[in-house]
């Protein structure tokens, strides 16, 4: 169940598909991210009883969430998507900084065709409803966001997603001695080869090879062709902004994504993934060992398109599971 993480932010713009009200400004604490320039948000606005309008821009180039296919990168919808929830929780529902924002469940869908590159940085609006709001004490505990998302009125995806709310009190119960970051640098194991999980740099491979013998359970098979040991690089830029005491959730997701490139040899070519489904189950920890498998489903997809199953295991236990889609990349 990884911490949603807080963001800093840059100065408010106001995007092409932004409402004619107006926006207001994102404070710096309310995002949770030590480096301004990682800050995707750029406004928002109340739009009703528990409604808000968020506003985003992407540049057209990221050093990390790179194009893909000539559209921008997916996943950069994703840290959109994630970055909003520290906002509203805080800006809309008083949340107290210092809280800790869990995960439950996460999905996302894109429409290829609105996710083009264009001359410049790129305007998106997000417009979300919130609902089955669960409350602590009168301090909110839990709660679902549904959000349309559109590039200049035209429609670029959907997502769905769930979380939960813990006071640093409630948050060291359910931690104990974990819940202090450790501040370890232990070097990352060995990368998969780039270019089979769709990265142009070792430094951002998040799978390595299964070692032989892999300290984990025997009643996990070994050496699966697909199957990869989560790589855990704490001093990497992007994924790991500042300390934290578990793996984060964007790791996760990125880790799916990855495994879902290495294993989609079905559709051959250049693929672009579309739809996330992801569940979180348990915090993935730095001191075992966390092992990721993939397999490709039946095939009851449309032509062109692929999903492909994800789960990651730490000690003989299921700590989260992600179906990924991908569908063959058109110009």
């Amino acid at each position: 169940m990884p911490f949603v993480s807080h963001a800093q932010t840059t100065a408010p713009s106001a995007a092409r598909t932004a409402p004619s009200r107006q926006l207001r400004p994102v404070p710096q604490e309310y995002v949770h991210k030590l480096d301004a320039a990682e800050v995707l948000l750029t406004g928002w606005a109340p739009a009703g009883e528990d409604r808000v309008t968020v506003t985003a821009r992407w540049p057209r180039g990221h050093a990390f969430y790179a194009p893909v296919t000539g559209r921008h990168d997916p996943m950069l919808l994703a840290e959109t998507l994630r970055q909003s929830i520290p906002l509203i929780s805080h800006a809309l529902y008083d949340v107290p900084l210092g809280h800790h924002l869990i995960w439950q469940h996460f999905t996302f869908e894109v429409a290829p065709g609105a996710m083009f590159l264009d001359v410049g940085p790129m305007d998106v609006e997000l417009r979300v409803t919130c609902g089955d709001i669960a409350r602590r004490g009168g301090r909110l505990a839990a709660l679902t966001m549904d959000i349309e998302i559109l590039r200049d009125g035209r429609h670029l995806g959907t997502a769905h997603t769930r979380f939960s709310s813990h006071a640093p009190a409630i948050y060291r119960r359910l931690r104990g001695d974990r819940c202090t970051p450790s501040g370890d640098t232990t070097p990352a194991g060995p990368p998969a080869p780039p270019a089979l999980v769709a990265r142009a740099h070792a430094k951002d491979v998040v799978l390595s090879p299964v070692p032989e013998p892999l300290a984990v359970p025997l009643s996990l098979p070994l050496a699966l062709p697909h199957q990869w040991q989560l790589r855990v690089d704490q001093t990497h830029p992007i994924l790991f902004d500042h300390p934290v005491d578990h793996a984060p959730g964007m790791l996760l997701l990125e880790a799916a994504r990855q495994a879902a490139h290495a294993v989609q040899d079905p559709l051959g070519g250049a693929v672009f993934p579309i739809r996330f489904e992801s569940a979180f189950f348990r915090y993935v920890e730095f001191d075992a060992p966390c092992v990721i498998t993939a397999h490709v489903e039946p095939s009851a997809y449309p032509e062109g398109h692929l999903g492909v199953s994800i789960t990651a295991l730490q000690d003989d236990n299921e700590a989260f599971s992600c179906r990924v889609t991908l569908a063959r990349a058109t110009r």
